[in-house]
């Protein structure tokens, strides 16, 4: 009978070398002694090289959570006013909840900025200044019209669980710039979106590569502040759980969660310290808390301000993929605003376009934004006509979503829907030409960026994508 609690020992190869008495085994076995331990020193998350030259060095994806009205925020429609409270005329696709109203007008007026003259809406007035910088995308579809599997297709490019998310296909392919913070870093407003944890997950990748939660604010992580007497005491206790695990590595061979959990500890001993730093922001000048909103009287603004001012420090450390989710708002869904967009959109928009714009022109200022890819999208986008009386429904036909910075050609317009803002009518795009012209702009083919598991060459366009050249400077 074979116990369940035995490890069956694998003679690994470094232990048939250091068996073998002579010949050509004794003659390799310092060379390859000496790659495995420069591959032990350098680690998973060690900067690699690109297919190409890169143009973004890191990324800042700005997801708003539960879909913006394309139609209320960057893709006017006059129409929408001429016809407001009348049937709608088109074919109408299924929607989520079915409680159909009539066409339903913007709210906000909409005005032209920038040399390039984009028209942007009165929910994005902060945004709108930075029109010359943006990349914006008009026809934008997704293959889901419900939270879970269109977040799961946004994040992951599939619309099911368990699959890497972006981040950890983006730190696999470059690694890391900074030794002391992980690669992929997801700051929690408040709002986890639908879909859970899985939407940051490294799915069948090395875990070293799934995004690690943070907090904006003075406690971003738990047990951040260490528990023994001194970091020596400290140091001792890790440098044993080392030699323990690495013994076990000799007896069975790689195995990924032990590998991944020995550099998780080495990692974590080292934010104590960079945390910590990167989160203290009293050397910011007011000028600088002005700009990203950190003095305004709306708390949801202060606390997406500090998300987008802490995203630009893990810049200047060299995080490689940082994600920032909403801020929790009282009395609002996220972005989804099933009923009285006008409140649900109004004080959404209020928390983030300050912010944003600010993290776009302190960056700019920094000589930073060339190299710092920002994308700001939700997961669809919503109905020209009303859910109800004053919401809209979800709507994945056609939305948008921009680019700015990282080698993104800046007052581009791309594609265009229909006259009511329902679907995609010139250059229809998909998220995964989204996801191939994200990793192009970090220097990475998307054909190329593959993972071997199951027997099959993966990745995260799977056999899709196409990179939109025509917002690339």
């Amino acid at each position: 009978m074979h116990c369940r609690r035995y490890l069956e020992s694998q003679v690994t190869r470094r232990q048939m070398l250091r068996n073998s008495s002579v010949g050509f085994g004794a003659l390799a076995l310092d060379m390859l002694m000496a790659q495995d331990c420069a591959a032990e020193a350098e680690g998973p998350l060690a900067p690699r090289n690109t297919h190409f030259a890169a143009k973004a060095r890191s990324i800042i994806f700005l997801y708003m959570d539960g879909g913006v009205s394309q139609v209320d925020s960057f893709d006017p429609k006059p129409r929408l006013n001429k016809e407001h409270g009348k049937p709608f005329s088109l074919k109408m696709e299924p929607t989520q909840f079915n409680n159909i109203g009539t066409v339903y007008r913007s709210h906000w007026g909409f005005k032209k900025y920038g040399q390039c003259g984009m028209d942007v809406s009165g929910l994005f007035p902060h945004i709108g200044t930075c029109a010359d910088d943006l990349a914006l995308v008009r026809s934008m579809t997704a293959p889901f019209s419900e939270h879970n599997t269109a977040n799961f297709f946004l994040h992951t490019g599939f619309g099911v669980q368990g699959r890497p998310s972006m981040g950890a296909w983006a730190t696999y392919g470059l690694g890391s710039e900074c030794r002391d913070l992980p690669g992929y870093v997801v700051l929690n407003g408040g709002l986890i979106p639908s879909g859970g944890m899985d939407n940051f997950n490294s799915g069948f990748l090395p875990a070293a590569y799934q995004g690690s939660i943070f907090k904006a604010g003075n406690k971003p992580l738990a047990n951040i502040r260490r528990r023994e007497a001194s970091a020596a005491l400290q140091r001792s206790k890790l440098a044993l759980m080392k030699k323990l695990d690495f013994g076990g590595l000799e007896n069975i061979g790689r195995v990924d969660k032990l590998e991944s959990a020995i550099a998780n500890y080495e990692m974590a001993f080292r934010m104590q310290a960079a945390v910590p730093e990167l989160v203290d922001i009293k050397g910011e000048s007011k000028k600088i808390r002005g700009l990203y909103g950190l003095e305004s009287s709306y708390g949801p603004t202060r606390s997406y301000g500090l998300q987008c001012l802490i995203a630009r420090r893990m810049v200047e450390k060299g995080v490689r993929f940082i994600e920032l989710t909403c801020p929790r708002i009282s009395g609002n869904d996220r972005w989804d605003a099933h009923g009285n967009i006008r409140k649900n959109h109004g004080d959404n928009a209020r928390a983030v376009d300050q912010p944003i714009a600010g993290l776009i022109k302190d960056l700019k200022q920094r000589g930073m934004l060339d190299s710092t890819l920002i994308v700001f999208t939700g997961e669809f986008g919503r109905t020209p006509f009303a859910q109800g009386s004053n919401g809209r429904d979800h709507s994945p036909f056609g939305f948008s979503l921009f680019l700015c910075g990282g080698g993104a050609r800046g007052g581009a317009i791309y594609g265009a829907t229909d006259d009511y803002g329902y679907r995609a009518v010139e250059n229809k795009c998909e998220l995964h030409d989204l996801h191939a012209t994200m990793l192009h702009l970090a220097g990475m083919d998307h054909k190329r960026l593959t993972y071997r598991f199951s027997g099959r060459d993966m990745r995260l366009t799977d056999v899709h994508g196409n990179v939109l050249h025509d917002i690339v400077a």
